[in-house]
């Protein structure tokens, strides 16, 4: 006799947005610290960003099993973008939202691996660059204000997929990840909201 089995959809959540959440995140300052606030809608929590020329991120160390949940899911929108700058520019490496997987590849923090997803402000859905700072991590285009601005977003990639294209590496298990919205080198004002940033089996 044969059946249909359906496999159910495995997730992992990686952010709640709730106040006790918020406050137990690592901060990483790079320039002066982003506004992050938190909101609620019907679709659930929310983490508000406002940037004007600065930069910090908020991170959690998590272990994401990749051969069981390869797939990042992101629902985010920007308010106020940074039109004309050039990303893949030192004077310009500068996202309304960001969102990075991390890989530890060493004892230090700069022999980590990353992926930057990012919904740019110029440039197109699947483009990607080395950021111009460091080659250990990729910048990948997920979302773009070409396409969409002021309205919710949700998008999915597949990370394992993504660090062997991106940097050659087989990853089995991820360490962290952040979310950043920075303005520090074009000194420009954005505004942004992300929300449901989960791992999923398919």
């Amino acid at each position: 006799l044969f059946c249909n089995i359906s496999f159910a959809n495995e997730t992992v959540n990686v952010f709640d947005f709730t106040k006790e959440e918020f406050e137990n995140l690592k901060v990483r300052k790079i320039k002066k610290l982003t506004t992050y606030s938190l909101g609620s809608n019907d679709n659930g929590n929310y983490l508000k960003s406002v940037a004007k020329g600065t930069a910090s991120g908020l991170g959690k160390e998590i272990k994401i099993d990749l051969n069981k949940t390869p797939f990042i899911n992101i629902t985010w929108k920007v308010e106020k973008d940074l039109s004309g700058i050039k990303e893949e520019s030192k004077k310009g490496h500068d996202y309304a939202a960001r969102v990075f997987v991390i890989k530890k590849t060493g004892k230090t923090a700069l022999s980590n691996r990353a992926i930057n997803y990012v919904f740019s402000s110029n440039r197109l859905v699947g483009e990607y660059w080395p950021s111009p700072f460091t080659k250990k991590s990729i910048d990948y285009v997920l979302s773009s204000t070409k396409e969409n601005i002021g309205e919710w977003v949700t998008v999915k990639a597949n990370v394992k997929k993504h660090f062997k294209k991106l940097h050659n590496l087989e990853v089995d298990e991820l360490n962290g990840v952040a979310i950043m919205t920075d303005t520090d080198n074009s000194k420009l004002e954005a505004i942004s909201y992300y929300q449901n940033i989960y791992f999923s089996s398919k």
